[in-house]
């Protein structure tokens, strides 16, 4: 069942790290100046237009794996292993807007080079949305224990369950986002997520090495985590 039940709030952005951008951009070492001074214009005109919103229901989780009364069964070893000892489960979604799509759009008509400085900073938004929405989280639910959050797709939790979270934190009338028929969400800046609720994962699970992506994780070649900056 569904325990608690935010829709369609207004997202919180604090940052567009540019290190996050770079390193979305494959850029190493120090940047040109000129690239700076272009990821700077390209983050302006980002941060003028979009209109973040995200979106969570707090759910039981069942022993079978089912959550609340949706259509979510949990498959995969990896999601049964981060939620392991949880009771309850957080689906989690944020979206930079439509707002975003539309920017990208005219960029790519415009400038490539600009469109591919504003996916990485796009990329760079989501995470920091993200990320305040999951330290929001944990404040409210304190003192029970959160995961880290586990998107569809990560390991072997099905990207098929994409459709199915979005349907049941109906976000498409809540925060216009929808799926395409292979799948991929619109606006293409949303993440959706899963979060444990009241389980015994220690910080251990929180760990490089109890990750799906430990041994191809493109962070650990450059010796930092998805965590750092």
């Amino acid at each position: 069942m569904v325990l608690f039940n935010q829709t369609g709030q207004e997202a919180r952005l604090t940052d567009i790290p540019k290190a996050e951008a770079l390193r979305y951009l494959g850029v190493r070492g120090n940047p040109d100046p000129v690239l700076l001074s272009d990821l700077s214009r390209c983050e302006a005109l980002l941060r003028r237009e979009i209109r973040p919103r995200a979106a969570w229901s707090l759910m039981t989780l069942e022993k079978d794996g089912r959550i609340g009364n949706t259509r979510m069964r949990l498959e995969g070893r990896d999601i049964r292993r981060h939620l392991r000892g949880c009771s309850h489960v957080i689906l989690m979604a944020a979206t930079l807007g439509a707002a975003s799509e539309t920017l990208l759009r005219r960029a790519q008509a415009r400038s490539m080079a600009d469109a591919v400085l504003l996916d990485a900073l796009g990329s760079a938004a989501i995470e920091n949305i993200c990320d305040n929405l999951c330290d929001d989280l944990a404040k409210a639910f304190a003192p029970r224990r959160l995961t880290a959050r586990f998107s569809p797709g990560y390991g072997d939790f099905p990207l098929e369950e994409q459709a199915a979270l979005c349907a049941a934190l109906d976000l498409e009338r809540r925060a216009g986002v929808s799926l395409t028929p292979g799948g991929l969400m619109i606006p293409q800046k949303t993440v959706t997520a899963v979060i444990g609720v009241g389980g015994s994962a220690s910080e251990e699970a929180r760990r490089c090495g109890a990750c799906a992506f430990f041994t191809a994780c493109p962070y650990r070649k450059e010796g930092a985590t998805c965590d750092d900056g």
